[in-house]
């Protein structure tokens, strides 16, 4: 019998966005299979309308014990991010 593991360790890695709409933002996120995402989409409000976002990995590290991955902003593929409302 397995005595399943304390806490989040080792299953959980730390997303930096770089740049882009989520700039200077983190989030957490599962590792499937042990691994991290190359590639991640996050969903975000812009003038009050959800966006979809994708990211790809830029490079990865270990912080105080915890995987933390860096991610930068792919505009090609993203929802766009101005507003489209005309100036008054």
């Amino acid at each position: 019998m397995t005595t399943p593991q304390s806490g989040n360790e080792n299953t959980e890695y730390t997303v930096e966005f770089v740049d882009g709409p989520l700039e200077g933002q983190t989030d957490t996120r599962v590792l499937l299979h042990g691994k991290h995402d190359p590639r991640i989409s996050m969903v975000a409000a812009v003038d009050s309308m959800e966006s979809l976002f994708w990211y790809d990995e830029v490079d990865s590290r270990e912080v105080q014990g915890k995987l933390h991955v860096r991610y930068a902003f792919d505009s090609g593929d993203s929802d766009p991010v101005e507003s489209n409302d005309e100036p008054d």
